[in-house]
């Protein structure tokens, strides 16, 4: 058997400590915590583009839970979106749900915005005011390519979703 330098010893064990403790710090600060509570939501999107498990649900900015899973609907098509919000953060049954951007060039949250309703979303509710992601490369082809009837850019001031005609581009004549 072979012997050990106690030095080999103590380095390792302060080793071990230093990694304990950056682990430790680390689901301290990034809001992850070992079996955090809270209850589970679900919305459906058209897009949601640049979202992932894992990614924060967010309420004025604040984080308050995370994406469990983004699965498609066979049905509708649409993105199931199920997330956690923490206990404590009640959220009526008109609230909204918005693929949000961090900056221009930011990674996707949840925006989720409580409405005026007496009653609350409880542990499985859906959330069924959505606004999926937004398409820069499609925006910029609207702005350049014109998006009315008289082309030009028509919608330039408008706050439209892209529901109207499926988000897609206008034809160009």
């Amino acid at each position: 058997m072979a012997r050990h330098n106690p030095a080999e010893l103590i380095t390792g064990a302060v080793v071990l400590l230093l990694a304990g403790g950056f682990l430790a710090y680390a689901v301290t600060n990034t809001g992850q915590g070992l079996g955090e509570g809270g209850y589970v939501l679900h919305a459906a999107f058209d897009h949601v583009d640049g979202l992932s498990p894992g990614s924060d649900v967010r309420i004025a900015g604040v984080k308050v839970g995370s994406i469990q899973s983004i699965v498609l609907d066979p049905k509708t098509y649409l993105a199931d979106v199920t997330f956690s919000v923490q206990n404590g953060v009640t959220l009526t049954t008109d609230s909204s749900a918005t693929v949000s951007t961090e900056g221009l060039l930011g990674g996707k949250y949840l925006a989720l915005a409580t409405g005026g309703a007496d009653t609350d979303l409880k542990n499985g509710g859906t959330i069924t005011i959505t606004q999926g992601s937004m398409n820069l490369e499609a925006l910029i082809g609207k702005y350049i390519f014109g998006s009315g009837p008289g082309g030009g850019g028509g919608n330039r001031g408008s706050s439209s979703s892209g529901a109207s005609n499926g988000g897609g581009l206008a034809p160009l004549k």
